[in-house]
């Protein structure tokens, strides 16, 4: 699905402000840019490593999950997932999540109705 010309600009400005090492204003034009098109892979994938580079552990998950989702046959999502686990010292996730990106690296798929490691903090 093609991006709308507003999205395509913020999530370039976003890139920008990542670039330039302001990574508080890249993670807030990748939330808007999620927001008004909540299936944009590109997007997802980058708020989370913004917000992973600003320490924001839990929330790079969740961001990088949606990824995941939108896109489970993408092995470089999984590993950056993978990272984001290993930060917030969810080292199971992590492995699990890592596992998935090797699958892929040699040549094999994802389902899409498999879900995304769930958080060991959630857990009762």
């Amino acid at each position: 699905m093609p991006r709308s010309k507003e999205v395509e600009e913020i999530f370039d400005d976003a890139n920008g402000d990542l670039a330039l090492g302001e990574l508080d204003d890249a993670v807030e034009k990748y939330r808007r840019c999620v927001e008004l098109e909540p299936d944009f892979f590109d997007g997802w994938h980058a708020l989370g490593m913004a917000l992973m580079k600003t320490g924001h552990f839990k929330e790079a998950i969740e961001a990088g999950k949606t990824a995941v989702e939108l896109q489970p046959n993408d092995q470089l999502a999984w590993s950056s997932l993978s990272l984001f686990y290993v930060r917030d010292n969810q080292i199971a996730e992590a492995e699990a999540a890592g596992a998935k990106a090797r699958i892929l690296s040699w040549g094999g798929k994802i389902k899409k109705d498999e879900p995304p490691p769930s958080d060991s903090s959630s857990a009762s």
